[in-house]
This record gives structure tokens, C-alpha cells and sequence, in this order.
């Protein structure tokens, strides 16, 4: 299944790639999303599956459980995110945040029941954001052309790439035996999906064009992320332009604590589970 999952990850990146070189022909107006008719089509069918299967599931999900219940289970996933994390972090050479995080994942592990409770984030070890995306944009590699994957959702090639990494290091998904894998997936999957339930209603009343939205809020969140919350000017005037009108989106989103990169994960999730068979206490 792992050797399946991998494969079908690499045929996904190929044509990641070949879509960032559409970017020196296409004739879109906005140079970091030059294929947007492309695009407009994938996130239209995002929008409808999410519409039809897993919103639907997520909104009996939060009815159903308690507060206590669904914020563990957040937990618990966050904890185990927490290891590739300090992976990261250690590959962009910030070895004190690593460290905080492995204390995390000590911290949690132990007197926090398997990460069920936040003990690190009370013991004053701050949760971090990493990943393989970010952790190429550190080295210096571009964004690549704005794509919508199907079912994964909003990326960038680099961020298409760096989601193989991310697919092959999740322990969750590689989790054996197949049917405990399988629970955990669609799990996590509900769970976060439940915890965006909020922002929806958020994001329909701020948005003239959800599109272009989630794509500029997508855009300007994963460049603060990669230069830790302090981006460098860019002199461009599209990107200028870009980050302003994309100012109140970010804002909204990281106030509902979610972000369009989460909502990737959640289509990524989807994929996972479809393929066999943040956050505190």
C-alpha cells in the first residue's frame, strides 16, 4: 500500500511540474497563478466533494462529541505532527526549535497520555509549522506556479513536491496493521475538517470570489511561514498588490485558527483515505 500511495504521489508531482512550466506560455493576467482556468475547475470539484461528503460528516462529527473529546483528538495528531516538525526545523538549521519540539513530543507522550493533553504548550514550549514545503523555501527554492491539486487542494509546485516528503514521513498514513491506518485516517480527516467547520461561515461573508480568496490568503501564509512571520518587502507590483488585497483574508483565517493550508491537508487526508479502503487542551 506505502509503495502504491508513493507512486501515485510521484505521477501527481510530475504533473505539478509540468504545470509550473505552463507558466512562461499562459496567458493569465496574475503571474503566481498563470493556469487559473485550470485551476478555477480543480477548486470548483474540491468545493463540490467537500460539499457533498466530508463537510456533512464533519458537522455530525462536532454534534455528536463533546468539546473535551474532539480538542484531544486534535491533540493527539498534533503531537504526533510535532516529530516531523523538529525534523524540519533541524533540516532549516533552527536546532533550538527542533529541540523545543522533541520536548514537546516528550512532554505529551508521557504526562500529557499520548498527547491527549497539551501539557508542553502550558509548560511554555510553543507549538511550531513545519514542513517539507516550507523547509525547501528555506534552501531557496521558488514557489513555483499556484495550483489547485484534485482533491488535495490549494498548493505551489515546491509545496506539490514537499507533500510527497510529507506523505512518505507520516506515520499515520504508513501505519500498520491496515485497518487500524485506515480508522486513524478518516479520523484525523473528520476531526479536521470539524475544526474548520467555523471559518466557513467567515470566509462565504468576506469573499466576493472564494477563488481568489483562499488562493492570495494560501499565497501570503505559506511565505510567512517559510520566513518565520517576518517576510522580506517584495518589490513586485502584482505581489504588492497581491498582499494587500489579501491582508483581511489572512487576518480572518488565522483568527478562525485555520488557514488554507490546513484545508490542504484535510484534501490530502481525503486522498489517503480514499486510496485503501490547531489544538490545545
Amino acid at each position: 500500500m506505502k509503495t502504491i500511495l508513493l507512486s501515485r504521489m510521484k505521477k501527481i508531482t510530475v504533473v505539478m511540474m509540468a504545470a509550473g512550466l505552463l507558466a512562461g506560455c499562459a496567458s493569465s493576467g496574475n503571474p503566481k497563478d498563470p493556469i487559473e482556468g485550470f485551476n478555477r475547475a480543480v477548486f470548483a470539484f474540491n468545493e463540490g466533494l467537500d460539499t457533498a461528503i466530508v463537510k456533512p460528516v464533519a458537522t455530525g462529527y462536532e454534534a455528536v462529541l463533546p468539546s473535551p473529546v474532539r480538542t484531544g483528538v486534535t491533540n493527539f495528531f498534533s503531537n504526533i505532527e510535532d516529530l516531523f516538525i523538529g525534523v524540519n526545523n533541524l533540516l532549516q538549521g533552527k536546532v533550538p526549535e527542533a529541540i523545543s519540539d522533541l520536548g514537546r513530543v516528550v512532554i505529551n507522550s508521557t504526562i500529557g497520555l499520548l498527547g491527549v493533553i497539551d501539557f508542553a504548550t502550558d509548560a511554555g514550549l510553543e507549538k511550531h509549522d513545519e514542513d517539507f514545503g516550507q523547509t525547501f523555501g528555506r534552501w531557496g527554492v521558488a514557489n513555483g506556479a499556484y495550483v489547485v491539486v484534485p482533491v488535495f487542494g490549494p498548493r505551489t509546485v515546491r509545496d506539490t513536491v514537499g507533500l510527497v516528503l510529507d506523505v512518505a514521513a507520516d506515520p499515520v498514513a504508513n501505519h500498520n496493521p491496515t485497518r487500524t491506518r485506515d480508522l486513524a485516517l478518516v479520523l484525523r480527516l473528520v476531526n479536521d475538517r470539524a475544526n474548520l467547520l467555523a471559518a466557513d461561515k467567515v470566509i462565504e461573508e468576506a469573499a466576493l470570489d472564494k477563488y481568489t480568496y483562499v488562493r492570495d490568503a494560501y499565497l501570503q501564509r505559506r511565505r510567512k511561514l517559510i520566513h518565520d512571520g517576518n517576510p522580506p518587502r517584495e518589490i513586485e507590483a502584482d505581489a504588492e498588490q497581491i498582499e494587500s488585497s489579501s491582508t483581511v483574508a489572512v487576518a480572518t483565517v488565522e483568527e478562525s485558527q485555520t488557514d488554507s493550508a490546513a484545508l490542504a491537508a484535510i484534501h490530502l487526508t481525503v486522498k489517503l483515505a480514499n486510496a485503501d479502503p490547531a489544538r490545545r487542551n
